[in-house]
């Protein structure tokens, strides 16, 4: 039976045209099956690997001379964390835009001490230990000049020391100081010091920046991440840990950080922060900047995939 619309002619019955059996159920479940499969097989074999965070107990165990170094720099206040400016503190100028320095601005906003937060105040927590009771009291009753000749003379000696090792420091008058840094790595072994290092909050559950910032004045973070090809003049912003892909949609932002000016400056974060706003700007104005708006109809890329009917 065929029926007529407009002016197109007879429409042929639907039921007129050849048959088969499908079944809707099985295709799907084969579809599943399939995509299940290769996605699991690619999640194998190009996922990123999910190593643990390196813990201030597992830096203990690994190096613990560093974590002795680093307890006398943060003493001597010669640190990363001591001496960087706002956001912690104010014994740094902080990165600038020509004039204007960007970091000072909002000012010291996570206030940190890192003689006292970092060290003094955990090794405090040590009411049971009499070496460390009585060494925090020495430095705490020591003027500040004192305090301060104590914690160079036994960086420097550990710097001096065969491999960094405490114990092949020469002889000094470093005060409290070797008590105090081996009661640090004390707390750092037994996993105590994460602990202490670590606030609660409302927001994010736990707030790890002290625990990170003593980590980070240490060496031991930065050779592990280098290991891995993350350092900053290793293209790190868009690796990944491992032989594995990173970010590659991160390569324009990486690659200023290894040409000159920006790999010699000590305003680099700030400068290439500066310049991408400036690029994103400008690619999102190409449709009204001239010259480069009209740019597709020069080069006639458009002439490969299009063609007029003949």
């Amino acid at each position: 039976m065929t029926r007529r619309t407009g002016g197109w002619g007879p429409t042929p019955d639907s039921h007129a045209f050849p048959t088969r059996r499908y079944d809707l159920v099985k295709e799907f479940v084969i579809a599943l099956a399939a995509v299940s499969v290769l996605s699991v097989g690619a999640a194998l074999v190009f996922s990123s690997p999910d190593e643990p965070a390196i813990s201030l107990q597992q830096w203990a165990r690994q190096a613990p001379a560093d974590v002795v170094a680093t307890a006398a720099g943060e003493l001597a206040g010669t640190t990363t964390s001591a001496g960087y400016g706002p956001p912690y503190n104010t014994a740094g100028e902080g990165q600038s835009l020509g004039p204007v320095n960007l970091q000072t601005m909002p000012g010291v906003t996570i206030p940190v001490d890192s003689a006292k937060d970092l060290v003094l105040d955990p090794v405090r927590s040590l009411t049971s230990d009499p070496a460390a009771t009585a060494a925090v009291r020495a430095w705490d009753a020591a003027p500040a000049d004192r305090q301060q000749a104590w914690a160079t003379a036994y960086a420097d000696a550990l710097s001096s020391a065969p491999d960094g090792d405490p114990a092949k420091v020469a002889a000094g008058d470093y005060g409290p100081v070797p008590a105090i840094a081996a009661a640090e790595l004390q707390l750092a072994d037994s996993g105590a010091l994460e602990g202490l290092l670590t606030s609660r909050t409302s927001f994010f559950g736990a707030d790890s920046t002290k625990a990170l910032l003593l980590l980070a004045d240490g060496t031991h973070l930065e050779e592990a991440a280098r290991s891995q090809n993350l350092g900053g003049d290793q293209w790190g912003i868009m690796n990944e840990t491992g032989s594995y892909p990173g970010q590659p949609w991160l390569w324009l932002y990486s690659l200023w950080y290894q040409v000159p000016p920006f790999s010699t400056s000590e305003n680099a974060d700030i400068a290439v922060w500066a310049l991408m706003v400036v690029l994103s700007i400008g690619f999102i104005c190409i449709p009204w900047i001239p010259g480069l708006r009209t740019l597709p109809r020069h080069l006639g890329v458009h002439r490969l995939v299009w063609r007029s009917r003949p």
